[in-house]
């Protein structure tokens, strides 16, 4: 039964000699979706009425190019034989993690040249980037990537799978863990979880903050699980940042909370910090 599995066609559609990937319009569908959310509660919130707008037209360029760097320096015993497929990323290969380093110094020199906090910027796009995250996990899942161990049939059958999840997971004559999955899942609820606890009023920069946390324990798990970490020696590097993302961001909600840096919340409607 195994050898009549047929995965599902990467590609959606051509145009002449152009292949439309389908990783490309679940990443692309998700930063549509994350960019109308953010514009919305923007709005919401007394930002100016472009804001984002103008902010994600530098912000996703170079979250791109910074996640498709990290990527390939960490794989670059590969790309250094092979430069041409280092601009291929609709082959996959992005790093959220580089992907959060470009938007986030992007963000702070956004926000101070036009005069409005970075903390309520990140406190608004804080559950449209988790729900990004969610969605683009299933360009993995199109690709077969970002996959974990080995596993059988019945243990995927055993977690009540559709056959079609189950048997993209059939690759080269095995069945791996959908880890693609359960972190998308995982963001998925963590999205609901930030829609909550912004009504909470937190201050502002924890609700981000939050996301950095929670975000960060989910990929922690999840990367032990997988098969093509990205690696520094013998550490995995998601896992390694992540813990490092953990400490990081409770660390500076104590500290502004200690030294009365957070005077602001959620809900304020000042644009000062």
């Amino acid at each position: 039964m195994n050898e009549t599995i047929q995965p599902l066609n990467p590609i959606a559609f051509s145009l002449g000699p152009i292949q439309v990937h389908w990783y490309g319009i679940i990443i692309g569908s998700g930063l549509a979706l994350a960019l109308y959310l953010a514009i919305r509660e923007a709005n919401r919130r007394g930002l100016p009425k472009d804001t984002f707008a103008d902010l994600m037209l530098w912000a996703i360029p170079i979250a791109i190019i910074s996640a498709r760097i990290y990527y390939v320096i960490f794989e670059w015993d590969y790309y250094g034989s092979h430069p041409a497929d280092i601009p291929k990323i609709w082959n996959g290969g992005i790093a959220i993690h580089g992907a959060l380093i470009g938007s986030v110094i992007t963000t702070i020199v956004f926000a101070k040249k036009r005069g409005i906090s970075f903390w309520k910027i990140a406190d608004i796009a804080a559950p449209s980037i988790i729900l990004g995250q969610a969605i683009g996990r299933w360009g993995n899942f199109m690709n077969q990537e970002a996959h974990g161990r080995e596993v059988t049939r019945s243990f995927l059958e055993s977690l009540h799978l559709p056959d079609f999840i189950v048997n993209q997971m059939y690759i080269n004559g095995v069945y791996y863990h959908p880890t693609f999955l359960y972190e998308s899942l995982w963001d998925f609820a963590g999205f609901i979880l930030l829609i909550l606890l912004r009504r909470v009023n937190f201050r502002r920069g924890e609700l981000f903050l939050s996301y950095v946390i929670w975000y960060s324990i989910g990929r922690f798990f999840v990367e032990g699980l997988r098969t093509d970490s990205l690696m520094l020696g013998s550490l995995r590097m998601a896992q390694t940042i992540s813990i490092a993302l953990i400490v990081i961001a409770a660390a500076i909600i104590v500290y502004r909370r200690t030294k009365h840096k957070a005077s602001a919340h959620y809900l304020d409607q000042t644009n000062e910090s």
